[in-house]
């Protein structure tokens, strides 16, 4: 037979009052929301099973923000630690300076701007030391252009400084 850990959570005054300010205002993400319901809940006396099927979330989820809670506080508790992620492939700078390249025409003996294109001419223009086509893709694509496109029309994306228009680069303001 398995035996359950009970998980006692008692918040002091100025957390229980802060939890309570943020359930009744609802401003922060649904993920914080839920973890202020689990810490409330928990110190209302309820169970980490309890709790979980009430919130709707695994009871080892509860007992991990109960354990966070109690040892490292409140703020531990609510909110998640930054995760380190991916450095950025290619700065401010050099993004634009690859969206110019493409806006221009492509190298001689060339139809278009294909993927590997862009970044092997990237490469050679020492716009980047190094980049390759998916990151060359996504910038592409974050920025809705289609220079393998015959008439690259831009669609969208239409605000007050945006004009629809034809050509390579159209709708980049």
């Amino acid at each position: 037979m398995q035996t359950y850990h009970r998980v006692r959570v008692q918040l002091g005054k100025r957390d229980r009052k802060q939890i309570a300010e943020m359930l009744k205002e609802g401003r922060e993400s649904a993920r914080v929301l839920r973890r202020a319901l689990i810490l409330r809940q928990l110190d209302q006396g309820g169970t980490a099973t309890q709790v979980a099927g009430n919130v709707g979330v695994a009871p080892k989820t509860v007992r991990a923000i109960a354990r966070r809670y109690q040892d490292e506080g409140l703020e531990s508790g609510l909110y998640e630690k930054p995760r380190p992620g991916q450095p950025r492939v290619l700065d401010a700078g050099q993004s634009q300076r690859i969206i110019a390249m493409v806006c221009s025409q492509p190298p001689e003996g060339q139809a278009r701007w294909s993927v590997r294109l862009i970044a092997q001419e990237a490469r050679k223009r020492k716009l980047v030391r190094q980049v390759g086509g998916e990151t060359i893709r996504i910038l592409l694509w974050d920025h809705d252009l289609k220079p393998w496109r015959e008439k690259n029309v831009v669609r969208g994306r239409t605000g007050p400084r945006v004009h629809r228009s034809h050509g390579r680069c159209a709708g980049l303001v």
